[in-house]
């Protein structure tokens, strides 16, 4: 029996026009469906019900919110997911993560790869791991933790999410990676709060925001 449980919160539509649809994804929901006909309500699902002709170009990990980008053609999904491949979408995320994290501002290039034993989890690897990089800005720090702000130069599964933990400062609520106190959180810590992306029709640099909840 799953324990999954999505929220059920109204599409946030951020952006609609006749080729793209930008929504703020809710932490806790799947972006596409799992395996399984109790894993299948996901975004684009309930995207789907509302506009028929929806078509993936990128994901997010279940427990991270924020702006997410879909297709209404196929030429727009051909489009924008070639930017993706070309790494051309400029990705902004936000995180609460465990501990001050020093120094304030920096990047981190580790590979990654999956951990096969314990998939889906992650891992570095500098054997076999996929290039992997990540820029980070402390926005401030107290309490005993750090809000950051991420720039992921790559797409590797959960980059974020173990390129914080192999820095020692673990994102806050991490169901998969956190222990301890940091596990206590009501959901994951982590937000794409911005995406830059250029427009399939004309190419026009389009620029979305989705303010962190927390």
């Amino acid at each position: 029996m799953s324990d999954y449980a999505p929220p059920q919160d109204p599409l946030e539509i951020i952006h609609e026009d006749h080729e793209m649809l930008v929504v703020n994804k809710p932490s806790g929901l799947l972006s596409v469906p799992g395996k399984g006909a109790d894993l299948a309500d996901c975004l684009l699902a309930r995207i789907e019900a509302v506009y028929p002709t929806a078509l993936l170009v990128h994901r997010l990990d279940r427990d991270t919110s924020g702006v997410m980008v879909f297709a209404l053609t196929p030429h727009a999904q051909r489009h924008m997911s070639k930017q993706f491949e070309k790494r051309i979408p400029r990705k902004t995320y936000v995180a609460r993560v465990e501990g001050h994290l020093e120094p304030k501002t920096g990047e981190v290039d580790l590979p990654l790869i999956v951990d096969w034993p314990n998939r889906p989890l992650q891992k570095v690897c500098h054997e076999t791991g996929r290039a992997a990089l990540t820029e980070y800005r402390v926005l401030r720090a107290r309490d005993g933790e750090s809000r950051v702000r991420l720039r992921p130069k790559t797409g590797r599964s959960h980059q974020l999410r173990v390129h914080m933990l192999a820095l020692g400062h673990v994102i806050l609520g991490d169901p998969l990676y956190a222990t301890g106190a940091a596990a206590d959180h009501p959901r994951l810590m982590l937000h794409s709060e911005e995406l830059r992306i250029r427009h399939p029709d004309g190419g026009q640099g389009m620029q979305f925001r989705a303010k962190a909840p927390f």
